[in-house]
């Protein structure tokens, strides 16, 4: 099956600038890139004692230091763009009420002309979710609620939604997104929990890692747990060319390994490969973050040339 390839957006860093990113959108678009992507985190604990990605580490990725905003990016990129779905890898769930967020993604998908995808994710941060006030042990069943509350503000007038985190009194809100009967709803959860999750309520499934015949396993789990009636759910796979938890200065799997990993999203069956550059060691300057659609752009052949590789099957 063909695959269509998306690129993490300049977000992380002091030399992003919106000159920076304006080349960065319409080159992408120029190029042919289906989808540019945001995540979010508030700030920079210098004694961070969350676990960090996954892990029980101390040492966050020093990109973070300086990190746009990601509805305000992703509105910029809407105005900067024509064709090219955006969307959020990931919003933090704990750092979001359902009415404010549920106006930002209509919003966007109202100013992108539909183009616009809801990540949502639990997030690991415990000092960001403090300084929202949400208790981070709450915050599975917080973002369950997150996600049904959020549905019922995209639902038709009037909406209203009563759960243990989250109660809306009957109301009217608008605008309502585009797309109906709302924007797709992203995941990239792989605990036991979060694969429950994902085959609830969300659209689309978007790991980081996995063989392929692991991810094919995975959806397969979650189409039978999935309510009836709910389409089938939609596998984007998301790549780096440095991890963030590869050590700083290590180069990380560089376009040779994203190669590999489009090769295994193809072999899995996946729409898209998002790939994010915004770790790597040589993301250190305006110019280098301009060059990226190019110097990735061999992607976009594989992508339209290639069959899924035997040895990821």
């Amino acid at each position: 099956m063909s695959i269509e390839i998306g690129l993490g957006l300049p977000q992380l860093g002091p030399h992003v600038t919106p000159a920076v990113v304006r080349r960065f959108c319409r080159r992408a678009e120029e190029l042919g890139y289906a989808s540019l992507w945001v995540q979010e985190h508030l700030f920079y604990p210098t004694a961070n004692t969350s676990g960090y990605a996954g892990r029980q580490s101390t040492s966050v990725h020093p990109h973070y230091k300086s990190m746009l905003g990601a509805t305000e990016l992703l509105g910029y990129v809407a105005a900067c763009t024509e064709r090219a779905m955006i969307g959020t890898s990931v919003f933090v769930a704990g750092y979001h009420r359902p009415v404010e967020l549920a106006q930002r993604v209509a919003t966007l998908d109202v100013l992108s002309e539909g183009r616009m995808v809801c990540g949502i994710a639990a997030g690991w941060s415990d000092e960001e979710h403090v300084q929202m006030d949400v208790d981070p042990r709450t915050r599975g069943k917080r973002m369950d609620e997150l996600v049904e509350a959020l549905q019922a503000c995209w639902a038709d007038d009037p909406i209203s939604y009563s759960g243990e985190s989250f109660n809306i009194p009957e109301a009217i809100m608008r605008p309502k997104p585009v797309q109906r009967p709302h924007p797709p709803l992203l995941s990239g959860l792989r605990s036991a929990a979060g694969l429950r999750r994902t085959a609830r309520y969300f659209d689309i499934w978007n790991p980081s890692r996995g063989t392929a015949e692991e991810l094919r396993g995975h959806m397969a789990d979650m189409a039978a747990q999935r309510p009836a009636g709910k389409a089938p759910l939609r596998l984007f796979f998301r790549s780096y060319t440095q991890r963030p938890t590869d050590p700083v200065g290590s180069g990380g799997q560089g376009l040779d390994g994203v190669i590999g990993d489009l090769h295994n999203a193809m072999a899995a069956g996946a729409e898209q490969l998002i790939v994010d550059t915004s770790f790597a060691d040589n993301m250190d300057s305006a110019e280098a973050w301009e060059a990226v659609p190019d110097v990735l752009a061999p992607l976009l052949e594989l992508a339209r040339t290639s069959e899924p590789a035997r040895a990821a099957l």
